[in-house]
């Protein structure tokens, strides 16, 4: 069941961003549009609220209710991003708005991208791993939360791995082929 919440509050997510920006763009109102945009996060809440109802309800903890963490973790850090993201190609293609420039590929610019995208991913660990804290405290069974603890250590080795692949392109940068 919690898969299926997760996958329905991923596409619930898409689909206010996709509205608050066809509003704004498409119909022309900004208001609208924000006030879409800004109910992104309820999707969020509603999703921790019905997990933590879920294990209050006595349901046994399993990875995908650690996956809730993980995904509001990320959303929070990259959600602004990715909004940011569609925004300004939905501004260029519907709103008259600049071209948007394509990510660095190469050099110090793109190393730095890098670097701040494990930044962000090391902020979605901590957010991940408070939120499964708190889970673990209000359900406060330490059996039927076991599944909960392994989520962020299994995590932290890929975070682990993001960093060494991220911080590699500072001490190696990326070069156009030919040079």
């Amino acid at each position: 069941m919690i898969g299926i919440w997760i996958v329905g509050c991923e596409i619930a997510f898409w689909v206010l961003v996709l509205a608050g920006l066809s509003v704004r763009y498409l119909a022309g109102w900004k208001k609208g549009g924000a006030v879409l945009l800004l109910m992104t996060p309820v999707v969020d809440l509603l999703l921790i609220i019905l997990t933590i109802m879920d294990l209050r309800g006595g349901a046994e903890a399993e990875f995908m209710h650690g996956l809730v963490a993980v995904y509001i973790g990320v959303t929070i850090a990259f959600g602004h991003r990715m909004i940011h993201w569609a925004d300004e190609r939905f501004a260029y293609r519907f709103g008259g708005g600049a071209k948007p420039q394509k990510a660095p590929k190469y050099g110090k610019a793109h190393a730095r991208r890098e670097r701040q995208g494990w930044f962000r991913h090391a902020l979605a660990w901590v957010i991940g791993s408070i939120l499964i804290f708190l889970m673990i405290v209000v359900v406060n069974d330490p059996e039927r939360t076991e599944a909960l603890k392994q989520v962020p250590l299994l995590w932290a080795w890929i975070v682990g791995i993001d960093f060494v692949i991220s911080f590699s392109y500072t001490l190696w940068p990326r070069k156009k082929k030919g040079y």
